[in-house]
């Protein structure tokens, strides 16, 4: 199992185990919110939109918090969210890349910084990770009653570049151009998948000792619990012994 697979599997784990539930709740509200604020409350004519619904099912979201959402998003009185990104290095160079949703930039910023400095790492500035990441759509699903040879034949033809089968879940990875056509194949075969989304892949890793690292992970787990952060990537190399610390 790859790394990035791994990080995805114990996340998805954490966030059934514990209390982040709350936490997901709230990135896919921002998300509806913002999905309606650019295209509108259709559904049939807005695809992000349509895609937020689809992992607000995904993640088990109960159907009058999905149109509190959109008619929040319809609210034109309601803060406007703007989405931004922040770069920078935690300690032993551990390439660490954030994407926020916020109403208020000034406090968002003031907070990664702070974070980045307490735990020994620094901001950087826009564009400096550039190198470090490529942009993938990544595709969780639970297997259920799916054939698994028939399901990746059909994946495959639909621009899979990669498939992991774990005991509960499918992971598929795309190129970025291929994440609407493997929307649009999964929505023919009628599989709902629990998160679809675009993520930033590390294309090298850095790997620590266990101590370093699990200091490099209190401070992605610190990012993770801001508010107004929807999304952390870094390019730690999850070793066994990290996982197992986990």
């Amino acid at each position: 199992m790859s790394g990035h697979s791994k990080w995805s599997t114990i996340k998805r784990k954490k966030g059934a185990a514990d209390a982040k539930r709350s936490k997901i709740f709230s990135k896919i509200i921002k998300e509806i919110t913002v999905a309606v604020k650019e295209g509108g409350s259709d559904p049939d004519g807005n695809p992000r939109l349509r895609l937020a619904i689809s992992n607000a099912k995904g993640a088990h979201m109960p159907k009058e918090n999905i149109l509190r959402a959109i008619n929040k998003g319809a609210d034109k009185d309601a803060a406007a969210f703007i989405e931004t990104t922040y770069e920078g290095y935690a300690p032993h160079g551990v390439a660490v890349f954030i994407e926020a949703t916020t109403d208020n930039q000034q406090r968002t910023i003031s907070n990664i910084r702070s974070v980045f400095n307490k735990y020994g790492g620094a901001l950087s500035t826009n564009g400096s990770l550039s190198f470090v990441f490529d942009r993938k759509g990544i595709f969780e699903i639970p297997q259920g009653t799916l054939d698994p040879d028939e399901f990746q034949m059909e994946i495959i033809d639909a621009g899979a570049e990669d498939i992991e089968l774990d005991e509960e879940y499918f992971t598929i990875t795309t190129a970025m151009e291929d994440f609407g056509p493997m929307m649009k194949k999964l929505e023919e075969l009628k599989v709902q998948p629990e998160s679809a989304e675009l993520q930033r892949l590390p294309r090298t890793t850095v790997k620590l000792e266990k101590e370093a690292g699990q200091k490099v992970l209190k401070l992605i787990e610190i990012f993770e619990e801001d508010d107004d952060v929807q999304s952390v990537y870094h390019n730690l190399e999850m070793t066994d012994e990290l996982m197992d610390e986990m």
